[in-house]
């Protein structure tokens, strides 16, 4: 069996090692593949494994020899999955290796906006402690967790261990889903409609996967419905936010703060107006990346390739 990497570097960039996938082929793997290499680098393969770069219907046409396709992530948006099905060609992805190091990531970002950390560090290095009259300073307000709301859209595993980690900070928790499923074992938890979330919560945490339908959902009209002293994080798509509709609340003080580890475009744009938004943390879609959660992915991926090797695909999404 030929298989081909087509964007290996952010999986591995040197620490988490592909034996377990190479030593079932013929194994090239490539960092990055350009638009414009991708029919030449997939030429005759077997198996081909992609995290970002697209495999659309045309690339799919014109590869006679593929036989199945790794997604290198959960979301497989980046293929087209009803052609791969006409072409009886199997799609694996890797439903579960990120929960933790995920929901770990928005109370990164959301201690940062409630203490502002590193902005207190630096003063401190350039002097500002060293000439104060008083024993302590702050320069932002200091928030405490316990008490405040947290509003989780999307409630699947990456949500509960959010709701989980929120309980633990002695936060209420309420979520909404199209998919309930059984209720958590959280002690001060509710569900409610998506327009009541956004009013109760202080911290709105978006874990709910992009469809056609939810695209830019969280525009200027539902923001205006959250406390001006509210939380806004994003750890999950960049574009089911109204990027513009965001920097724009920000801007006016209609909610106090936002992180976001996804953007509409990525590598961000340049002229992307939450650079310049006031008090947005941007982080570069880092959430997933901790070694542990990468060696998860890895394992699954030596599990996705052996089982279509063995003639029994696992973690099928068509």
């Amino acid at each position: 069996m030929k298989i081909v990497v087509l964007d290996g570097f952010t999986l591995n960039p040197g620490d988490n090692p592909w034996a377990g996938v190479e030593s079932q082929g013929d194994f090239t793997v490539y960092d990055r593949t350009p638009a414009d290499q991708i029919l030449e680098r997939s030429a005759g393969a077997d198996i081909i494994l992609t995290n970002k770069t697209p495999l659309t219907a045309e690339t799919l046409a014109q590869l006679p020899d593929l036989k199945f396709i790794a997604v290198l992530a959960t979301g497989f948006n980046v293929i087209d999955i009803a052609a791969a099905r006409e072409r009886n060609i199997p799609v694996s992805n890797v439903p579960i290796y990120g929960t933790d190091s995920v929901a770990q990531f928005v109370f990164a970002i959301l201690l940062e906006l409630c203490h502002n950390v590193a902005l207190h560090d630096n003063l401190v290095k350039e002097g500002a402690w060293t000439n104060q009259p008083d024993f302590c300073f702050w320069k932002t307000p200091l928030i405490e967790l316990t008490g405040k709301t947290m509003g989780i859209v999307g409630f699947g595993r990456i949500g509960r261990r959010t709701g989980a980690l929120a309980a633990a900070f002695g936060m209420k928790v309420v979520a909404h889903d199209l998919y309930k499923g059984d209720a958590p074992d959280i002690e001060n938890f509710e569900w409610v409609e998506m327009d009541e979330l956004f009013k109760q919560a202080d911290v709105v945490s978006l874990h709910c996967p992009q469809t056609a339908d939810n695209v830019g959902f969280v525009n200027e009209a539902l923001l205006k419905t959250m406390k001006p002293t509210s939380f806004l994080i994003n750890t999950s798509r960049g574009p089911l936010i109204d990027q513009d509709d965001l920097a724009a609340a920000l801007n006016s003080g209609t909610l106090a703060g936002a992180g976001v580890d996804v953007v509409l475009t990525e590598p961000i744009a340049a002229d992307n107006p939450l650079l310049k938004a006031k008090n947005c943390l941007i982080t570069p879609h880092i959430a997933w990346a901790t070694l542990e959660a990468r060696q998860r992915l890895m394992q699954t991926t030596v599990e996705n390739v052996a089982g279509f090797i063995g003639g029994s695909p696992i973690n099928v999404v068509n």
